[in-house]
């Protein structure tokens, strides 16, 4: 049985979100957005550079508009940015409308993918022990999702069948 409903992940940066949405999209044959690409596109600028060059607050209000206008969509596979799941008009029409996923990771796989990447600009100058914080201040709101899924030591075509499996049967 199909879900009619978006399938949307949460989780914080480097939780696979764009790896694991573009296999599920594939695999249901669903259009997907990835909100951080669509974002970059649009604005012709890296989410780095516009926290740079605009601030955190342009950025946030960008992504609400961008995120809420596509899950608007129909029977799509959604990316959401790691911050994004944290905005309140976001999260709630995201459970509203689809089925939310949070890709939960033990916090030193997090840490350790968070610090080899460029990109992430609320981490760039964090410490372990502060990107452990914010981690851990996100669970919390990510734990909101519907559905967590526990990816520690799974492959990534594991994870996929673990989202699959709910997602055709809930």
């Amino acid at each position: 049985m199909k879900s009619k409903k978006n399938l949307v992940l949460v989780g914080m940066m480097g939780s696979g979100k764009s790896t694991i949405g573009k296999l599920l999209s594939e695999k249901l044959n669903l259009k997907f957005y990835d909100i951080d690409k669509i974002i970059e596109f649009d604005q012709k600028m890296k989410i780095a550079e516009i926290f740079t060059q605009k601030g955190e607050k342009i950025f946030r209000a960008i992504e609400e508009k961008t995120t809420i206008d596509h899950l608007d969509l129909s029977e799509v596979v959604i990316s959401l940015g790691g911050g994004s799941f944290l905005n309140e008009n976001i999260r709630k029409k995201a459970i509203n409308k689809s089925k939310t996923f949070w890709l939960n990771w033990n916090s030193s796989t997090l840490i350790s993918r968070i610090k080899k990447s460029k990109k992430r600009p609320i981490a760039f100058n964090l410490n372990d022990s502060e990107i452990l914080e914010l981690i851990e201040k996100r669970a919390k709101i990510y734990s909101k999702a519907q559905f967590k899924i526990n990816c520690h030591k799974l492959k990534k075509t594991e994870i996929v069948n673990k989202i699959l499996k709910i997602y055709e049967h809930n």
